[in-house]
């Protein structure tokens, strides 16, 4: 029996843009009026900790209220005919509610928690006390069950990508890669797609047509929801 075609999916901000969600990082270096090094870094927890735990709250809210796009829905139908890993920047659970089922988050998801001190080094990065609090806030002073100050299950700037490794594998295993929403700018996930096998197409939906120094990448220059109809169709007359 032959196997399904292997997709790896890396998404980024743009590919939720469409659903209302504000890009992380705009020209102007502001994340919703913030400097980025005030509400993505480690170093911003520890100066201000309830800054950040009222920041991620918002955004919490602010996901409560979209839902998934074309583009989501498009990513997810792929499952039907193909083997699909979707590797995504987004913290949003957005690839979640469109039905995709193998995910990758490489800067960790909203919707959960952890204790300050755990998913870290020390512990090998387990997650066996993250735990999914939904679209509620988080306060100072809120602790994990076995004690220890809440803080979002995100990854700043400053700490490290522990999926990352799980990231490059499923590249490694990918018959096509397709790259969505993202500006390929942020590191280390900016340079997944290098480690596709010789031979293997990387397709790029970008509305800005990037160009990049790399004969492997096929640049689709649209949004999402539209730029996966392109991509749809590229499969079906392969």
């Amino acid at each position: 029996m032959n196997r399904k075609t292997r997709i790896a999916v890396i998404t980024g901000a743009g590919v939720s843009a469409e659903s209302g969600i504000s890009t992380f990082r705009d020209s102007d270096g502001l994340w919703e009026n913030y400097r980025v090094e005030e509400v993505a870094s480690i170093e911003g927890w520890y100066r201000n900790p309830e800054l950040m735990l009222d920041f991620y709250n918002q955004r919490r809210a602010e996901l409560a209220g979209v839902k998934p796009n074309a583009a989501h829905l498009a990513i997810a139908e792929l499952e039907k005919d193909y083997e699909v890993t979707v590797i995504t920047q987004n913290v949003d659970n957005l690839h979640e509610r469109a039905g995709s089922t193998r995910i990758i988050h490489l800067h960790g998801e909203l919707t959960k928690v952890r204790p300050e001190q755990a998913c870290c080094d020390a512990d090998g990065f387990s997650e066996e006390k993250v735990f999914d609090i939904g679209y509620e806030p988080v306060h100072l002073g809120d602790e994990a069950p076995g004690g220890g100050q809440l803080r979002p299950h995100i990854v700043w700037f400053g700490e490290a990508v522990p999926k990352i490794e799980a990231g490059i594998r499923a590249v490694e295993a990918a018959d096509i890669v397709l790259i969505v929403g993202t500006s390929l700018q942020v590191y280390p996930a900016a340079a997944l797609y290098r480690y596709a096998r010789n031979g293997v197409p990387v397709y790029l939906i970008d509305p800005k047509g990037v160009s990049f120094p790399d004969s492997r990448i096929t640049v689709i220059k649209d949004v999402a929801t539209k730029g996966m109809e392109v991509f749809k169709n590229i499969l079906k007359s392969k």
